[in-house]
């Protein structure tokens, strides 16, 4: 019995991974009727969001971009500004605008199987709906829009300077002759030193907790030799894409196997940089390379700013804010009329929503992944998730491609729906492998990985690749025949 529904999918966020997903999902199937729901008045997600001085990619967009949609821009690390140009100009071309529907929040998630679909609460400008779907794909992202990780700091009311979060930066502010204190040693932070130093800062101080490894890599892409120069522009990005990709598989693999070298050579490059002003005690973390995340300086920026000495590091914790500054525990004091806050995000799945399973909680942290893009015991339900160590896209879209094939299965052979299960017991695994902190204080939320194929979340794009294009359409996937009973949804 056919149960009437909206959509047949409804994707959930309208970021690179719902974008990417609604190309794949119409790709296999151009009648399939689906939705975007989208929380904000914008598409774009981060690119959307961020708006701080310098906010670029922090992988090339060879990666970072569609396979099916070459990119042509002059920088291979772009500007935030020209990553919305491009999703802009794909939504179009590829009549996706059409399918998001936006200031669409969705705060509850319900299967039920008595009418084989998901019913979607939705606060909408029109107040709250509920929306029918037999699919549901989450591309929300990991982290929180609303609230960004922001610790407290002694005599934080005392300071007679502006405290900001890059997260929710001003429009109008003028930082031009300030003293700037940019606190943490992540993405942003390297990204923003530089940046309001040519914006016109009179000074920028990076405070650090602990350091963080820096990879400098040229902004604009490797001019094409010969062979290149006769593909065509579509053919060229995937060559370019894979090649890419391998090196950067490669360097991760390099660093893990050979950690104590991959440290010395990412050292030494801030060392040759940097030069005199250089100090050991502000590039030497206290983990391995890719225990976190590297961060990415293209053209060696963040060093060069150093060289010239328009902005310095302390690595240090803070004690307290004073009216004239931050007062670190080691007893130094840094005069600012501006610090900002670069302390990290909040992770937080599927946008703060909710689950149930007719009428039984879902606990996500209770679950394990599988193939990385779908829940143990959830029906008809698939999520994007990014790698650690690579571009967000390269998994995202071989996690599209996958339950779009399986979506396309399941309505072809005429079930009610798919349900991943495991065969047997397995050993719990982090999801996210990072000792990142906003990873670890998440830990107790995040889904689980298993500790074998297809219940093992890994962080390596080429195996990944090969695994999911043989993948078949029945390993560890149940199918629930239509009006099939409760009890035999759980069974």
């Amino acid at each position: 019995m056919e149960h009437a529904v909206d959509y047949d999918v409804i994707v959930v966020g309208a970021g690179i991974s719902g974008i990417n997903a609604a190309y794949r999902l119409q790709e296999t199937d151009p009648a399939l009727s689906y939705a975007i729901l989208e929380a904000r008045d914008n598409l774009g997600g981060t690119w959307d969001l961020f708006r701080y001085p310098g906010i670029r990619s922090d992988s090339d967009m060879y990666t970072l971009g569609f396979p099916f949609e070459p990119w042509t821009g002059g920088k291979s690390i772009a500007d935030g500004a020209d990553i919305l140009d491009y999703l802009k100009a794909t939504v179009s071309k590829y009549a996706i605008d059409q399918r998001i529907r936006f200031g669409h929040k969705v705060t509850h998630f319900s299967w039920r199987s008595s009418e084989e679909c998901w019913i979607v609460t939705v606060n909408t400008p029109e107040g709250e709906k509920q929306l029918r779907s037999r699919f549901i794909y989450l591309a929300s992202g990991y982290y929180s829009y609303e609230t960004p990780y922001r610790p407290e700091f002694i005599g934080e009311d005392s300071f007679a300077g502006q405290i900001i979060h890059p997260q929710f930066w001003p429009d109008d502010l003028d930082y031009r002759g300030k003293r700037i204190v940019v606190i943490g040693s992540g993405a942003t932070a390297v990204t923003l030193v530089p940046a309001l130093t040519r914006g016109g800062a009179e000074h920028v101080t990076m405070v650090q907790r602990t350091p963080s490894y820096f990879l400098p890599l040229p902004d604009t892409a490797p001019t094409p030799g010969p062979i290149a120069r006769r593909l065509s522009q579509q053919r060229a990005h995937s060559v370019a894409r894979w090649r890419n990709a391998v090196q950067t598989v490669g360097f991760y693999q390099f660093s893990r196997r050979a950690p104590g070298l991959a440290s010395k050579m990412l050292r030494g490059a801030a060392r040759r940089t940097v030069g005199e002003t250089y100090d050991d005690r502000d590039f030497t973390p206290p983990y391995q390379p890719w225990d976190q995340r590297l961060c990415i300086i293209p053209n060696g920026d963040f060093f060069h700013s150093l060289r010239k000495g328009d902005a310095s590091i302390v690595t240090d914790t803070i004690e307290e804010f004073r009216p004239e500054g931050i007062h670190t525990t080691g007893g130094t004091v840094i005069k600012a009329d501006i610090v900002v806050t670069a302390t990290g995000l909040t992770i937080e799945f599927a946008g703060g929503a909710t689950f149930d399973i007719d009428g039984e909680s879902l606990q996500i942290s209770d679950r394990f992944v599988y193939r990385g893009c779908m829940l143990e015991g959830a029906p008809n339900l698939g999520l994007a998730v990014g790698y650690v160590n690579a571009s967000w896209t390269l998994r995202a879209d071989l996690s599209a491609r996958f339950f779009s094939r399986v979506v396309d299965h399941t309505r072809r052979t005429g079930k009610a729906a798919f349900v991943p299960r495991p065969t047997g017991a397995m050993e719990a695994r982090p999801f996210l492998d990072l000792a990142s902190g906003y990873v670890q204080r998440a830990s107790g939320s995040l889904p689980k990985s298993g500790d074998r194929a297809p219940w093992l979340v890994r962080q390596n794009y080429l195996l990944d690749a090969v695994e999911i294009r043989r993948a078949t359409m029945d390993d560890d996937l149940d199918y629930v025949a239509r009006a099939q009973t409760r009890e035999g949804l759980r069974s």
